[in-house]
Formats: C-alpha cells, structure tokens, sequence
C-alpha cells in the first residue's frame, strides 16, 4: 500500500468552530449544509416551523447544529454539536463548539481531534478577547490549521478596508501562537457569500470561498507516519491456533515482517499478518482499526502497546502536563485517586501537584494555584500505579492524550495533554548542574601549562593566526564536502589546517556516546575542547558537526578568545591569544539547505530511516534544528555550487587569519 493509498483512505476532515456569542457559528455550518444539499425536506420543515415560533421571517439555519432545547430558547449553543457531510471531494465531521467562557471544556472536547479550527469574528466588532481566546486554544490542542472568517461582512457594506483592518489585528496576535498556516476569508453566513460560492459581492477578495479551502486544504502531512503506535484493544482468540491483537493504529505505519516490541514487557516479535476485516494486508497505517498477529508467542494484553524497537515512545509513571477541569460539582483534588485513561490503557493516577494555572486569554502564566476548577486550565504534576506509554502531546496528539475519571461515577473529569516526564525534567537538571561544574574545574590544584613555545611563536612559524571554523547544519547540508575541499586547498596553500569530522570523532574518542540530547551535548563539548587545543597549537581547524542547539554552540564559542570588539569580555580558563593580534579566533558557519534539499540528498540514507522509523530524534524530522541567529558566515548550499561555497569559505579564513 502506497502513500496515496494510505492518504486517500483518510480523506476525511475533522474541523471545530468557534467564535465569540452570536458571531454566526451555528448559522455558518447551517449555510454550509443547506448551500450543499445536505438538508432533508422533513428537516426543512421542521426549521421552517421553528423559525416562525421564534417570530423570524426567514428561515434560521442556526437551528440545525442549535440542538439541544435550551440552546434554541436562548440562541446560543452551550454544548457540542456534531454534524456529518460530504462532497464530491472530501468527507467533514464538524464540531460546532460553544463561544462562552463558562464552556472551555466543551471547546477542548470538540477541538481535542480537529485537524482545523474555524475562528468566526463579527466585522462589526472586530478582533475580541473571546477571538483570542479561541486561537489560543487551538494552538494549545496542536490544531495545525486555522480559518478566520470575518463575518457579517454584508452589515459593513462588504467592506475591504474593514477586512484588512481585522486581518491585521489577528496576525499580530497570531505572531505569539504555535500555529503556522492561518487562512483568512470574508463571509456572510446569513446570505451565503464565499460560505459555498465566491461572492459577486465581494470581487476584490481573490482566494477561495470557505468550503473550497476546506476541499483542498492538505492534512495528510500533519498525521504521524513516522511513530508507529498500536495500543491493543482486545486479544482476539477464536480457536487455539489463532491468537491476535486488535485494535487501531493510533500513529505511523506497519508492514509485515517488521521486528517490534511489546510494552510494557519489552518482549520482541516481528508481524506475521494484518487482518482488516476479511482481507490480509501488506501494510497498514494510522487511522485503520486492525488485527496483528505475530511470529511469536508473547503476552501482550489489553492496555498493552506494540512499537517498533527502534522507535520506542516514553514509558513513564510520572510525567507533566496541560490539564483541562472539567467537573462542575467539585474541584481538583491532590490528594483524591483518579481513573487515567490514555488510548486503552488505564491506570489509578495522583495529580500531585499544580505547578501554574494558565490564563487562556493571554496563555500567560498564573500565580501559583493549588487547585482547578470548572473550566481551569493549568499545569499540573501526575503519578500513575502503572506505566504510561506516551510521547508529548506536541509530537504525538494520540499518544499525548488523556482523560482523568471519577471512580466514583466514571464521569469525565478533566482532559490532559502530556508535555513531557519528570524523568525528563530531572535528566535536565542534572545536565544545568552538570554544565555548571564544567565551568570550574573539580580541583583547585589544578594550573594551566603554556610550555616554552608560545602562541606568538607558533603564530610566527606559521605564517597565520590559529582559528576554529564551526560548521553547523543539517545532515546533507554540504558540511563535511565543503571542509574536505577547504582543507585540502589551504593545505595546499601551505596553511596549518586540520579538521574535525563528526563521524570520526565518534570512532574513537566519543564513540561512548549515543544520539540522545544529553549524549549529543556532551559530544559536542568534547570536541570544543578538543579544537580548542588545536587553537593553542597555532592551528586553523575546521569542525563539521551538525550540532543543532544554540546552547552547545554558544558553549564553544565561549572557550575562544573573544574578537577585538568584545574586549574586556570574560574568556576561557586557558591562555588567550596574544596581544597585538588582531583577529578572530572562532567563526560560526551556517551552512543552510532546506530540510527538502538535504533530504533529496541524503548522502547516508539517513533520512530514509528516520521516516521509517529505524532512526529516532534525528534532526529535521523528529528533532528541530536551531538555526544560528547571528553567524559570521551563510553558506546557502540550495543556490551555491560546491565551488563557490569552497571558494568563500576559504577566502573567509584567509581574511581572518592574516596577520
């Protein structure tokens, strides 16, 4: 099964409105509805029938997502209304959410699995707190895409003016959110313009009406086919020779005889079938509820999860996490024992503590809260009695969720996104302190050694000033054939030229170290010290790493002499660079490609493995890269050939080693 199968399979669209009271949520679905043919004549009737009971003229189509009696007697909407359709082009499940504050959860509830969220605004009094307040959330949920409709658009005489103004407002607020792709479109929800059909009202707006947007608007890249997760529903065993495990495939994707891993057991097998329905397939991916089958008798039971080995989600009895409340008849408690239920597993779980409460109309942070209440959201500390198998919310909506239940009465009591463990936090701790002791070293006994030649002297000898050329950027950017080249030239040209290779180094001297956060940091300290001595040799060296975080980079910067400029500055524990010498000691070099570029290169087919899985936290894909914010030297390797970034490179370094 190819990708387009996989994608084709899941062209469906869950998308939530919200918007503040009586910006034309309920009346918006109602016009999609009706402008589509998705009405029935006995539900025509009906809303004709209720219109006139209200005393309106024309019929409301507010009526038909306006389910519940007190919605209707009072117009608003105060619960979630859900409602199915389809065109030609894609399949939408809608969840039409409420716009008061009081019914924050209900809002988290409809959004928690939107892949968009539609923000209505009125034109009349532009961008709200309440407008805020909805973008905010759905930044909290992870929703990739956001539609703000500007309505009511007919009330301003289909302004353009008015339109702009609103658009401006809302992208500087959006500036702060986690969303990246905002689409924002004009529309009357009561007269239908550019709801269905372009609006000959509004010939000055060139994109899309709504519901095209939402035909074609592209999802498939915001699923997870990477982390495959296969949380066991049920042991499926009709006769003793048959024993599978049923279930959905939350995230990722799976083929017949890949090597996995049973939590929490840890147990190995590889998959021997998929069963979907009465057909076997060759693959299967999220979204598809299936049976596997595999090569070995394991005990795996409901709750359990099947993983790939390579590709192994944290597995945890404590963690952080954003948490919803939503329980009306009392508070949250510390010290009360929960249901958690997170995909099929359930665990008894303590909120041991609540760190913050969030405010949802800045999402900035409270003073410190003991407690939530009704509609709170905060960030609280959880412990569970079994292992939860997770990864954070931010990488994985499935896996990254959950819900708290009374045990008293299995009600729903708050819904939750895991942020990360405290495991993590504690790892992270430890790395701060353990920076904070590489400052000064454990004894004080210990002296720096200049020998009998000098810096000056080596300086002398060589003909140039020593210097550390730091190449940064992703795998596949150009770092290492840029620096074999420069190396080979300046050699060539008699300068005192070395290089450090991040493979080689992992040869030998850092060959303990593994590709964690924590492992990477340390090799990358490892190796500034290193090219720090070759400095003091009165060498140029060049250092290829992708070292993807500003911290680490900075570090090693920060054992170079810093340049004339920042003089008086505070510098390393070693001997700085003598007087009189006018140079840099240290040169940051980006060496950028775009992650598409460098993976069409994919020199050691490495991104090939990590988007199948095989490779985890591998820089681009499952593991940002900070870029440089203010380096000495852009190699732009998309638009230079191999020669001129050479040819610059090297004229850089001549420049900035010159006496």
């Amino acid at each position: 099964m190819d990708h387009k199968t996989l994608v084709k399979e899941r062209d469906l669209l869950r998308f939530t409105t919200a918007g503040s009271v009586d910006d034309g949520k309920s009346t918006l679905i109602g016009r999609m509805l009706f402008d589509t043919k998705q009405i029935f004549q006995d539900q025509m009737d009906q809303l004709e029938v209720s219109s006139r009971l209200r005393g309106e003229e024309n019929v409301n189509l507010a009526l038909l997502t306006d389910g519940l009696r007190a919605e209707r007697e009072q117009g608003i909407t105060i619960d979630v209304a859900y409602r199915y359709f389809s065109t030609a082009h894609r399949k939408f499940i809608i969840a039409d959410t409420p716009g008061h504050e009081q019914y924050t959860r209900n809002m988290v509830t409809g959004a928690s699995t939107a892949d968009l969220a539609i923000v209505l605004i009125d034109a009349r009094n532009g961008v709200l707190t309440q407008s805020k307040r909805h973008g905010i959330i759905a930044s909290l949920l992870g929703i990739p895409h956001v539609v703000v409709c500007v309505n009511k658009m007919d009330l301003v005489d289909y302004s353009r003016e008015r339109f702009d103004e609103i658009v401006a407002d809302y992208r500087e607020f959006a500036q702060k959110l986690s969303v990246h792709d905002i689409e924002f479109i004009p529309v009357s929800a009561l007269k239908g313009d550019n709801v269905v059909n372009r609006s000959e009202n509004m010939p000055w707006f060139e994109g899309a009406p709504l519901l095209q947007f939402l035909e074609n608007v592209t999802i498939a890249a915001d699923r997870n086919l990477v982390d495959f997760r296969f949380p066991v529903q049920h042991v499926v065993r009709p006769h003793q020779d048959f024993r599978g495990f049923a279930g959905q495939i939350v995230s990722g994707t799976i083929k017949i005889g890949e090597e996995v891993v049973a939590l929490p057991s840890m147990q190995r097998s590889r998959i021997k079938n998929i069963n979907f329905y009465k057909a076997e397939l060759e693959e299967a991916a999220e979204g598809q509820s299936v049976i596997l089958t595999l090569e070995d008798e394991i005990d795996i039971s409901r709750g359990d999860m099947i993983v790939r080995r390579h590709n192994i989600p944290e597995v945890e009895h404590e963690f952080e996490a954003t948490l919803c409340w939503m329980d009306e008849r009392r508070e949250l408690k510390t010290d009360t024992n929960y249901i958690l239920q997170q995909t099929t597993n359930r665990s008894h779980a303590l909120v041991d503590e609540v760190l913050y409460q969030l405010d949802v109309n800045t999402l900035h942070r409270r003073t410190e809260a003991e407690t939530l209440r009704l509609n709170e959201i905060g960030r609280v500390k959880v412990t569970t009695a079994k292992p939860v198998f997770f990864d954070p919310y931010e990488r994985n909506r499935n896996t990254g969720g959950f819900i708290l239940i009374d045990p008293d009465d299995f009600r729903t009591v708050g819904a939750g996104m895991i942020r990360y463990s405290s495991r993590s936090t504690i790892e992270e701790l430890k790395r701060e302190e353990r920076a904070k002791r590489l400052q000064t070293p454990k004894s004080t006994d210990l002296t720096w050694d200049p020998g009998l030649v000098g810096p000056q002297d080596r300086i002398r000898r060589q003909g140039h000033a020593p210097l550390c050329v730091w190449l940064t950027g992703l795998s596949g950017a150009g770092k290492s054939t840029i620096a074999k080249e420069v190396e080979k030239r300046l050699f060539d040209e008699g300068y005192q030229i070395t290089r450090l290779d991040g493979d080689n180094v992992r040869h030998g001297l850092n060959a303990d170290l593994g590709f964690n956060r924590e492992d990477r940091r340390e090799n990358i300290r490892r190796v500034g010290h290193i090219a720090r001595l070759f400095h003091d040799f009165g060498a140029i060296v060049l250092c290829t790493f992708i070292s993807p975080y500003r911290e680490e980079r900075a570090y090693v910067r920060a054992l170079f002499p810093a340049p004339p400029a920042a003089a008086g500055a505070p510098g390393p524990a070693t001997p700085a660079t003598p007087a009189g010498t006018r140079t840099p000691a240290f040169l940051e070099v980006y060496t950028k490609a775009s992650l598409a570029e460098a993976e069409r290169r994919d020199p050691k087919g490495l991104y090939k493995r990590a988007r199948a899985g095989e490779i985890h936290g591998f820089t681009g894909i499952d593991d940002p890269y900070e870029e440089p914010e203010a380096p000495e030297i852009i190699l732009d390797t998309d638009r230079l050939s191999v020669d001129e970034a050479v040819e610059q490179l090297a004229e850089a370094i001549r420049r900035a080693s010159a006496l």
